[in-house]
């Protein structure tokens, strides 16, 4: 593929995933992204097998973004405290501007391309909890008799609950806010004295004056 190709294919890449966010995933075919680009479905084809492909090539570059960014939240942070909830604003934000309906289109009618993805997301998280408790641990800001191991898979259990559908609807609840709830949970259930003192001076700064 040569980088007149390349280019094309990530084109259509960023359109299909900004149709995707306005509209939903099922409700936009390839035949409405080969239209709004202006290039045949013949073309489309020659880049891409077929809708569920460039859904998962769309799904692997969010993750890439993913890994990127919390490992510049590890470097500037100062502390555990400070990095895990640098990571929990971080997929707050995402979460705002995901609308519903893309986890549920995929979910429901992608399952093979979700799980595939699903479980590539859940060895990122763990890996980055894994990582932060342990680091926590030994600065005394989270509690000497935790097992790393153990919080980190009810950690990344809770963090997919979240965007259950049959357990959490769309429709009766916001996923930031559920999220911010699962990071509160989590912290208070492992954090020291000293680590609790950091987060709650941290919530009180982000308090609307």
């Amino acid at each position: 593929m040569n980088v007149k190709e390349r280019d094309l294919k990530q084109q259509i890449i960023d359109e299909a995933k900004g149709m995707f966010m306005r509209f939903g995933i099922k409700s936009v075919s390839m035949d409405d992204i080969a239209r709004k680009m202006g290039i045949s479905k013949k073309t489309l084809y020659l880049h891409l097998e077929n809708k569920a492909e460039l859904i998962s090539l769309i799904l692997e570059e969010k993750l890439l973004e993913e890994v990127s960014t919390m490992e510049k939240l590890r470097k500037s942070a100062s502390n555990a405290i400070e990095e895990i909830l640098g990571i929990a604003d971080f997929i707050v934000a995402t979460l705002r501007e995901m609308p519903p309906m893309i986890i549920y289109d995929l979910q429901k009618y992608y399952q093979a391309t979700w799980r595939e993805f699903d479980e590539k997301y859940k060895t990122h998280i763990h890996r980055t909890i894994l990582e932060n408790i342990k680091w926590g641990v030994k600065q005394g800001y989270y509690r000497q008799d935790i097992n790393p191991d153990i919080i980190t898979k009810f950690y990344v259990g809770k963090a997919m609950v979240v965007v259950d559908e049959e357990m959490f609807p769309a429709d009766n609840y916001d996923c930031d806010v559920l999220f911010q709830e699962h990071i509160e949970y989590h912290i208070h259930g492992i954090a020291s004295p000293k680590g609790l003192e950091i987060f709650e001076h941290r919530k009180q700064n982000k308090q609307p004056k």
